[in-house]
């Protein structure tokens, strides 16, 4: 799997909730609303979701082993990060 492009959607400033962010695998798959959010140790990110029939948020798309999640992860707070100084710049 490789991510061809991370867009930073939107951000957000007033709850833990700090970004939405589309994502673009081996430039034939684009994954729309995951979320940024600010966890009580650290920012982590989440994959769209919708509740189902029981109230339970289920995950729509997510990656299968934990080295996609990580790539995933770790590309996606990256780019924020990258984003939030650029916001920074004059």
């Amino acid at each position: 799997m490789q991510i061809t492009d991370i867009r930073i959607r939107k951000t957000y400033t007033d709850n833990r909730f700090k970004a939405l962010v589309s994502v673009t695998i081996d430039g034939d798959l684009a994954v729309h609303d995951i979320k940024v959010i600010e966890g009580p140790e650290r920012l982590f990110v989440a994959m769209p979701s919708r509740k189902d029939d029981n109230g339970c948020f289920r995950d729509i798309v997510h990656p299968i082993s934990a080295a996609a999640r990580q790539l995933l992860e770790g590309s996606i707070l990256e780019e924020y990060r990258r984003f939030l100084a650029g916001q920074d710049q004059p």
